[in-house]
């Protein structure tokens, strides 16, 4: 047995998979399994009681993060004219049209967020096949096509982090890094638990949110008492 294998059983020997924590206990966990030689991201996933294959059932939205994300984002920005300017001002990364269209269009992606002002839509919808599949095409509703190019900059910048339920009803995101205290990755989680669910589609029956479990990178997950998420 390699080393990697022998160090993870090692860290999940006295995890009780079936409790349920609540999230000071949770967060305190967490942190101290996340024991790479790297600051592991700490990462949240949502069980929610969606089929997303319906239009009303679908979760989509952003989660600005009062303690940001700890990741470095590259933004890029699809605009003319004066407001290609005020991204570049605001911290844009990359700043195009056209020629920015071509660049992409080749499979070349040298930022993590895009967004775009409306008037660029009509080219940047092209782009469908090489933003879609990443999940980085611009959208209304989660403020990444805009007017206001200097507050989705800065946004993006500072630890705004878009979600979107996958096929299996499921929201992931990184909500934090290994190196953050306690209680900000515990104000983090909170925020996100909060913006999800007030993301609850008209379509949705039932309980809306089943399951929340928080892990780091390489270290093992906890499930979280909803009740001490929501309360808090």
């Amino acid at each position: 047995m390699s080393k990697a294998p022998k160090r993870i059983a090692k860290n999940e020997a006295d995890i009780d998979r079936s409790k349920y924590y609540g999230l000071a206990d949770a967060v305190k966990l967490v942190k101290a399994k996340a024991n790479a030689k790297f600051d592991e991201t700490i990462e949240i996933a949502m069980n929610l009681g969606v089929d997303p294959r319906h239009a009303d059932q679908m979760v989509r939205g952003v989660c600005a993060l009062p303690n940001g994300s700890g990741r470095k984002v590259r933004v890029g920005v699809f605009a003319k004219g004066a407001k290609a300017e005020e991204a570049k001002k605001a911290g844009a990364d990359v700043v195009g049209a056209e020629d920015l269209f071509e660049i992409v269009n080749k499979g070349t992606l040298d930022f993590d967020r895009c967004i775009a002002t409306p008037d660029m839509m009509g080219l940047v919808g092209r782009l469908g096949k090489v933003l879609g599949p990443r999940g980085m095409m611009p959208n209304p509703k989660v403020g990444t096509v805009t007017m206001d190019i200097t507050a989705a900059v800065k946004a993006a910048k500072g630890g705004a982090v878009e979600f979107r339920v996958e096929k299996s009803g499921i929201v992931q995101a990184g909500i934090g890094k290994a190196s953050f205290t306690e209680e900000q990755i515990a104000g983090n989680i909170r925020a996100f638990v909060d913006a999800v669910n007030k993301q609850k589609p008209s379509g949705s029956k039932g309980t809306f949110l089943k399951k929340v479990s928080i892990s780091s990178t390489m270290g093992p997950g906890f499930k979280l008492d909803i009740a001490s998420v929501s309360a808090a």
